[in-house]
């Protein structure tokens, strides 16, 4: 009578035939190393370190296939390794549970050995699976017909939905909204995959920002000290600007962004810059005594749309004549500082 059957499971997400040591050990050690498809991955692999899969025919039900196993495992003077499918099998799995539960006595034992493993991030290679699967010959017509240009107006959407959720403190919104600005990205990574020109994918994206991100933390992959979070903003724009050859502390700000959101990038950057260009608060707006706070801020804002609609001002147009007007006066501050 065999002595045991070992589940053999399998991640689809890293690469076929890394498998675990004890997973190794397992299958030169079985009498027997089944399957239920002829073309499972593990068959070459397996193959080329001597191993012999064989193919258990298979059965649409699960109960009928778990029998025929256990009857394979009693017959065989060894143990059998039974290689699961990608999925994991999960009806034949409780199959022959139910069966050595209503037979403790007679059925061999039965035990799961993970032969690989999913990395933290390994459902990210999913994502591009399927991406990949949509927009290929055969799939989705909508999203083979996509461009760069067309997609722009979904990614600003799914980054102001996921910011609507991190507002209000809605985690599944926050969660489902990361994944949609996530495809996106797959997305347009798939879709520069294409050019004939220029391509690039997926890869090359992550590639850059780990190269980014390990070149602009010198005071972490490095040996370089910083005394606060401020003093690493400040080092950020330096380095940011030196690989840029940017001669402005305001250039490389996107200028569609919305007005409130770009006054308030190029008064950041001008300010930790030293650039001396002041805006001017009118000491009505601050009443002697008032908290200067959120709420206080927001109502003032408010009060400002209002007043603008009211004598038939466009807010938004009106902001980024004024910040176009700063950008300037910064140019020209910085400009006077290299002439002296």
């Amino acid at each position: 009578m065999g002595d045991s059957l070992v589940l053999l499971s399998t991640s689809h997400r890293v690469a076929v035939g890394l498998l675990s040591w004890p997973a190794w050990q397992a299958v030169h050690d079985a009498e027997q190393v089944l399957a239920s498809d002829q073309a499972h991955p593990l068959r070459e692999p397996l193959a080329a370190a001597g191993v012999q899969l064989a193919t258990l025919a298979d059965d649409d039900d699960p109960y009928v296939l778990a029998r025929q196993l256990l009857d394979r495992v009693r017959e065989a003077t060894g143990s059998v390794v039974w290689c699961l499918r990608d999925d994991g099998e999960p009806d034949l799995v409780r199959a022959l549970a139910e069966a050595v539960t209503a037979d403790p006595v007679t059925a061999p034992s039965v035990g799961m050995l993970p032969g690989s493993y999913d990395v933290p991030g390994a459902r990210f290679h999913d994502l591009v699976t399927v991406i990949d699967r949509l927009r290929s010959p055969g799939g989705c017509p909508w999203d083979g017909e996509q461009t760069h240009e067309s997609l722009v107006r979904y990614l600003l959407e799914e980054a102001y939905e996921l910011a609507e959720a991190i507002e209000t403190d809605d985690r599944a919104a926050m969660r489902e909204e990361l994944g949609d600005v996530l495809m996106q990205v797959v997305f347009h990574a798939r879709i520069a995959s294409e050019d004939d020109e220029d391509p690039w994918d997926i890869d090359e994206v992550a590639g850059d920002i780990v190269a980014k991100l390990v070149s602009r933390h010198p005071h972490v992959f490095g040996d370089l000290d910083v005394r606060d979070a401020a003093h690493v903003e400040e080092r950020w724009d330096a380095l940011k600007a030196a690989e840029k050859g940017r001669a402005s502390a305001v250039d490389g700000v996107p200028l569609a962004q919305p007005a409130l959101a770009l006054a308030s990038k190029l008064i950041g950057r001008t300010e930790r810059a030293g650039v001396d260009v002041p805006v001017e608060v009118p000491d009505a707006l601050v009443p002697a005594g008032a908290a200067v706070d959120e709420e206080y801020v927001g109502e003032l804002l408010l009060a400002v749309a209002a007043l603008a609609r009211r004598h038939g001002v466009d807010p938004e147009q009106a902001l980024r004549r004024s910040v176009r007007g700063y950008r300037q006066r910064v140019h020209a501050a910085e400009q006077a500082d290299r002439a002296e």
